[in-house]
């Protein structure tokens, strides 16, 4: 029955979203939906399955996206991913800090709330650190709510970027043939990742399978612009839900650290990416998208939908995410 709510109230935002003609509303309309319905103690539920398949859909996507056009850039992105661990740093030395001495958190869940990675990858590490692993939720919650839901305003209103740019052609549009080597590309990717451990197997791996074959030359297409719409909608509504049950100390805490760790992380991003752009190492949107600290998933999706090459953007947020698995807990064992 929760599962069935949080579907309504996100179609119903999805409507909403529609009908105001605001952007990206597959993706920001179940997100805010689930967001307010949350806030006033609507008993919701996530569809965690569901998500990992539309996750899937996302990394055949973009690996699509992935062209020999793409290694004509590579002597510009060495520099420009090069800025990925630098970025991360400072986020971190501003954000651990914040943690520890402005909301009192223990040492473990400020540094992993601290660490602009992977959602589930720091939950993670976090609960196995000793951490407080709701706190956790709700801080990376709300960073990237703050992100996906801010940057495709600013986008729209403030720079005239068109967000409203479609995603991938009608289904039917789609020839049969390139559909079964998407999904196929999908499903085989994503079970190969997983069997080596890869993190974020259900995106990734389907997202290098893909761009392999696009390489080859047997893939021509993005998914229907119906699969990605649903995928938006999952991710959108599996955001929300994160806030399901929350109490007033953890909004007055937890959620106002994020809020605040969220707003000086943007500060941080911004300074980087004026960087990258004055020096015309990326265009506006690619800068702004790459060095955001959002979540792969969906920065990938706000590429998708402003035009921007969402193969670059994600090549800095996967490079973001490694530095962040690979150093997180070395540095954390070295504070203990």
């Amino acid at each position: 029955m929760a599962l069935f709510v949080t579907l309504v109230i996100s179609g119903l935002g999805v409507a909403t979203f529609m009908a105001l003609a605001l952007p990206l509303p597959w993706l920001l309309g179940p997100l805010l939906g689930c967001l307010i319905a949350a806030l006033f103690g609507v008993r919701l539920q996530g569809a965690p399955k569901t998500g990992q398949v539309m996750r899937t859909i996302l990394g055949v996507a973009v690996g699509a996206t992935i062209t020999p056009a793409l290694f004509a850039q590579l002597g510009t992105l060495i520099w420009t991913l090069a800025l990925m661990p630098p970025l991360v740093i400072c986020v971190g030395a501003v954000g651990y800090p914040l943690f520890r001495k402005g909301f009192g958190f223990d040492h473990p869940t400020a540094f992993y709330a601290a660490m602009p990675g992977g959602l589930q990858d720091m939950l993670l590490f976090g609960e196995e650190a000793g951490g407080d692993v709701r706190a956790l939720s709700l801080v990376h919650a709300t960073r990237v709510l703050i992100v996906v839901m801010v940057l495709p305003i600013v986008f729209a209103f403030f720079y005239g970027v068109d967000m409203s740019q479609p995603v991938g052609e009608p289904f039917l549009s789609v020839p049969w043939t390139q559909l079964l080597i998407l999904a196929a590309a999908g499903l085989a990717g994503w079970r190969i990742a997983a069997a080596f451990g890869l993190f974020g197997a259900s995106i990734l791996g389907p997202l290098f399978l893909t761009a392999a074959f696009s390489l080859a030359g047997f893939i021509h297409h993005r998914p229907p612009a119906e699969a990605i719409q649903a995928a938006q909608f999952f991710i959108g509504f599996s955001i929300g839900v994160k806030y399901a049950g929350i109490s007033w100390r953890e909004l007055r805490v937890d959620v106002t650290a994020g809020v605040i760790f969220t707003v000086l992380s943007l500060c941080i991003s911004a300074v980087f990416a004026a960087v990258v752009f004055r020096l015309g190492w990326l265009p506006f949107t690619e800068s702004v998208l790459a060095f955001s600290p959002g979540g792969q998933a969906e920065m990938a999706i706000v590429a998708l939908v402003a035009g921007a090459d969402a193969a670059v953007v994600v090549a800095h947020h996967l490079v973001r995410i490694v530095f962040v698995i690979i150093g997180a807990p070395l540095v954390n064992r070295w504070f203990d």
